[in-house]
């Protein structure tokens, strides 16, 4: 039975991305209120099976999102909070994000049954 589990889990969560934002001098608050704000457009992605935005430091932030499939995170690559993010990166970032398409080795997420 753990072993299904851990399969489930496994599942969906293949694929993955790694994206690091720099916050420009005096642009942390709006990064961060950017982040959270995402939360809420990312609920409406059924093939995002986690999404976690963090804060590296005070300027540092990143994402770090799992899929089920590489398709899964192709469409969030191409939805709404990726396009945010880049119309507002100019403004609020020292760079374009680091965005790094990565593969889950395992993983263990909450049970949805």
């Amino acid at each position: 039975m753990q072993a299904q589990a851990a399969d489930s889990a496994d599942s969906q969560a293949k694929t993955a991305l790694w994206v690091v934002l720099d916050a420009k001098k005096g642009k942390e608050d709006e990064v961060a209120k950017f982040l959270i704000g995402g939360k809420a457009v990312v609920l409406d992605e059924p093939a995002t099976s986690s999404w976690f935005a963090v804060r590296l430091s005070k300027s540092r932030f990143a994402i770090f999102d799992t899929f089920p499939s590489e398709a899964g995170r192709d469409a969030h690559l191409s939805g709404k909070v990726a396009a945010a993010l880049m119309a507002k990166a100019p403004d609020m970032l020292q760079h374009p994000p680091s965005i790094e398409k990565i593969d889950v080795l395992a993983a263990k997420l909450p049970n949805t049954k």
